[in-house]
């Protein structure tokens, strides 16, 4: 084992998910305890919810030299955003993570960092490739005259009438708003 591999001196949790509640932890407990988790925490709640109460518990249960296993990745993320973001949260408490179904997965290792490394590599060159690609799309947009953002509440027509009542001062701003359905803040801001 390489000096840097997290030491086997810390607990080993298990964390098993399902989606729905007509499935079963059980297979993935078994193989969990198998492997040497000597708890296991259960959940029952979609992989896309960020909000996992049971995996909120292991990880709050990590520690220096702990290591949380689940037995494939699909059971701890559904995107790898969320899978790197989980991963960092691990890492944060000192701890490792190892996928039995997927080797490659295990922070426990010289190997298996590097290749969760490589990968939060590729994700961040992704988001930055769908940055631009946005970026370029908006302004192909505005060159071809798309308007962007929120349609106006209100018309230029609309515009100049508020504004010359506002400026005439015989009604309040929030009468004016109410007539055109906006706030008085909108009123306020016009420009003429």
């Amino acid at each position: 084992m390489c000096k840097n591999d997290v030491q086997n001196s810390g607990m080993k949790y298990g964390y098993a998910r399902v989606s729905t509640d007509g499935q079963s932890v059980d297979a993935q407990v078994k193989a969990l305890h198998a492997a040497g988790a000597e708890k296991v925490f259960r959940e029952t709640a979609s992989g896309a919810r960020s909000d996992r109460a049971g995996l909120r518990r292991a990880l709050d249960h990590l520690g220096k030299g702990d290591v949380l296993m689940v037995t494939r990745l699909d059971r701890l993320a559904r995107s790898t955003r969320d899978l790197l973001n989980t991963l960092a949260a691990i890492a944060d408490n000192g701890a490792g993570f190892r996928s039995l179904g997927d080797a490659w997965a295990d922070t426990t290792t010289a190997h298996g960092r590097l290749m969760l490394t490589v990968l939060g590599g590729l994700a961040e060159f992704e988001r930055e490739l769908i940055r631009a690609r946005t970026g370029e799309g908006r302004e192909r947009a505005r060159a071809r005259g798309v308007k962007m953002g929120r349609k106006p509440k209100l018309t230029a027509h609309q515009i100049r009438e508020a504004v010359r009542r506002r400026d005439h001062g015989d009604e309040t701003l929030e009468q004016i708003g109410r007539s055109y359905n906006v706030s008085h803040s909108m009123i306020s801001r016009l420009k003429a």
